[in-house]
């Protein structure tokens, strides 16, 4: 593995940071919530995606800058940034996409949905009949899970759950000129948002939970005057920090950091731009923030109300983005044995527009079918009632030797996954909870079977998780197979995860931690050396972000070389285009749309004879070095004509695509003079509707 000390660029300028890079992907989503081309309720569905991924930026990224800035480190990242400046150019950038944020809120969302007839509503605009209907809510269902929190001197501030949204209190004290104070959570268990009866036929009125609450303070605190109230909301660190090695038990040290997570250090205090600065001086000195940790927001704290809520709202489908039906794959679409088809040849799959169910089937064939012998798979990210750890549940009580790794160190699904491995082993199947020090982020399932005297093995190999969820909104492609070399490596690849085998030789497969790195700068240094040498050169690049120092110097040596690099990153992109006598010959572009761009696909054009890998990994630090990952590829002739074929469509989108400038700042892709706009996605989803009605 590589010194991750070592920089391997002439000027920290040619390497952009990944913080700051991750925040500009979060203003594209931002910016999609502006679009007005996008029905109303997907602007207000991505609205909240920003939001959420602010918390996670928050809770992770700003929380390990905090931690150094806190440690005393120095060191420059490759961008040549300190941890302290690093912080001061995010808060800055921070506030000001969350100032945008509630402007797209406030000016365009909440008075189109008036005009829907979709109102919120304050306590004091409440009508007599609303006031009837609160207090008979408020009584019966609010009022007995409230639990009001005096401070004082033999009462501690209180430890406030991570994301809690709170209201603090200021009541006259019991002697002249004394305050006292207190803090009501609000139940995160209720819905954030009340519908209360409407006056008008077809509307819906709305009141924030928060609101409801703020309007029954006086029950909470009978016989006492309320001076003032405001809401606040914090968000803590939850950067886990787990001692793998000296951990003789990774699931209950997993389980342990777990608890721990929920009362890390308060990292960001959300509080109402009209703010009681009295409330903020107590708020600030219980909760250990500064100035700089403090954010003021002009509107209802924490945005993801509007995707948990108010999208489902019925009789509004022409708000959101037409349906469409996932299609199957030409080769299962008769109905055949699942088994027998892939035999027949290699079966692609890419999800959303085509079925996740087959791979579902697959796994659920190979349960209840008694001549299949052993089931293998990798779980990452699973759904919440996931029918294939069902099925794997099922093979295992039949009697099927089924192994999963499942990694219980899948951040933020960790408590998910622990809860799936202990149903998994009380059904009989062998869990293994991940690597120690690594992350098992490869999709691989393995299905041997007996046929006739014979053993036939069965593979699929993806760049998604294996989540029937996620599935439908994230764009990932996967392969069934038998290819002998395939599967014979996928064998010793889940012999090297579960036992003490050495580093096997693969004939297809690459492997991270191993081989993968060095299979990338291979691939890329070869399209260097034809290009020095006049031969066809090219690479088609398609992934989530592009942040490894090595990869991409390698990349910017093969532009100097004249190789014609074209990169679709959707997020964190630290490469530079554009860049005279460095990046000329690089184009860097991202898709944002309807579905999150999630499969990763390398193309190499090798002299005319181009290689073609899907993949699980990134070209990331953690992806090459820290994770086990797969890169696979792309065999059969029709497979590999309809990956190409779809990554042409991604290039050509000008209708959800940005491209990157050399100052690292993005611009929708420009329409040309006479050029029609194409939306890659809602083309993709189009064809999958037609073909689905065919079948």
């Amino acid at each position: 593995m590589k010194n991750k000390e070592t920089i391997f660029f002439e000027k920290p300028y040619h390497y952009i940071n990944r913080e700051l890079s991750w925040l500009d992907f979060n203003s594209r989503v931002q910016d999609e919530a502006a679009n007005p081309d996008n029905p109303l309720f997907e602007r207000m569905k991505f609205l909240s995606i920003v939001s959420t991924n602010l918390d996670e930026f928050f809770m992770v990224r700003v929380a390990s800058l905090r931690d150094q800035v806190n440690a005393g480190y120095k060191g420059v990242d490759p961008s040549g940034l300190r941890p302290r400046k690093q912080l001061e150019l995010l808060t800055t950038k921070i506030r000001e996409q969350i100032d945008k944020s509630y402007a797209i809120c406030n000016e365009q969302i909440i008075p189109e949905l008036r005009q829907c007839g979709i109102y919120f509503i304050r306590k004091e605009e409440v009508t007599q009949r609303q006031s009837a209907y609160l207090d008979d809510l408020f009584e019966s269902q609010i009022y007995p899970v409230l639990t009001p929190m005096a401070v004082d001197g033999s009462r501690h501030f209180p430890l406030l759950l991570n994301k809690s949204l709170n209201i603090a209190v200021l009541l006259e004290g019991k002697e002249e000129g004394e305050i006292d104070f207190a803090t009501v959570q609000i139940p995160a268990m209720l819905p954030r948002t009340v519908e209360v009866p409407s006056e008008q036929a077809g509307v819906h009125t709305f009141m924030m939970l928060e609101e409801v609450i703020s309007r029954y303070l006086y029950r909470l605190f009978a016989g006492r005057r309320i001076l003032s109230h405001q809401e606040y909301r914090i968000t803590r660190n939850a950067d886990l920090t787990i001692e793998e090695e000296e951990a003789a038990d990774l699931l209950k040290e997993i389980e342990k950091s777990l608890r721990k997570r929920k009362w890390g250090a308060v990292i960001r205090l959300e509080v109402p731009s009209r703010y009681d600065e009295r409330i903020l001086k107590i708020l600030e000195k219980a909760l250990e923030v500064t100035e700089d940790e403090v954010y003021f927001i002009d509107g209802a704290l924490n945005l993801d109300f509007f995707m948990k809520r108010l999208y489902s709202i019925e009789g509004y489908d022409e708000m959101r983005y037409a349906p469409f039906t996932a299609a199957l794959p030409k080769e299962l679409e008769n109905g055949e044995d699942i088994f027998d088809a892939i035999k027949k040849k290699d079966i692609f799959f890419y999800h959303p527009y085509e079925s996740f169910d087959p791979i579902v089937r697959f796994v659920q064939q190979a349960a209840s079918d008694p001549d299949v012998l052993a089931i293998k798979q990798t779980l990452y990210r699973v759904s919440g009632h996931s029918p294939i750890v069902a099925a794997l549940a099922q093979a295992a009580e039949a009697g099927k030797q089924v192994t999963v790794l499942l990694e219980i160190k899948a951040r933020f699904d960790e408590e998910n996954n622990i809860q799936w491995g202990k149903c998994l082993e009380q059904a009989g199947c062998h869990v293994v909870y991940g690597l120690v020090g690594l992350k098992t982020h490869s999709k691989i399932t393995l299905v041997v079977r007996r046929e006739g005297g014979n053993i036939c093995r069965y593979i699929h190999l993806a760049t998604g998780n294996y989540n029937d969820v996620t599935a439908k909104v994230y764009t990932d492609m996967g392969i069934l197979s038998v290819n002998h070399d395939l599967c014979e490596d996928g064998g010793n690849f889940f012999n090297m995860l579960t036992g003490y085998c050495d580093t096997p030789e693969m004939k297809r497969l690459i492997y991270a931690p191993h081989q993968l790195r060095d299979g990338v700068l291979r691939c890329i240094r070869r399209e260097t050396e034809n290009a020095r040498r006049g031969l066809k050169a090219a690479i088609d690049a398609k992934m989530n972000s592009l942040v490894d120092e090595e990869v991409i110097a390698a990349l910017y040596e093969a532009s100097r070389a004249g190789v014609k690099i074209r990169l679709m990153v959707r997020g964190i992109c630290c490469l530079r285009p554009h860049v005279p006598d460095l990046s000329e010959n690089i184009e860097v572009r991202s898709i944002v749309g309807r579905f999150l761009e999630h499969a990763r696909i390398f193309y190499f054009e090798n002299n005319g004879d181009s290689q073609l890998y899907l993949s699980s990994a990134d070209w990331m630090n953690r992806n090459l070095d820290r994770r086990v990952e797969l890169m696979f590829p792309v065999l059969d002739a029709d497979v590999r004509d309809k990956v190409l074929s779809i990554l042409r469509l991604q290039f050509r989108d000008n209708a959800k695509a940005w491209t990157m400038f050399e100052d690292g700042h993005y611009e929708r892709v420009r329409i040309a003079e006479g050029e029609e706009k194409f939306n890659s996605q809602e083309y993709l989803a189009a064809m999958a509707s037609r073909a689905a009605e065919e079948q």
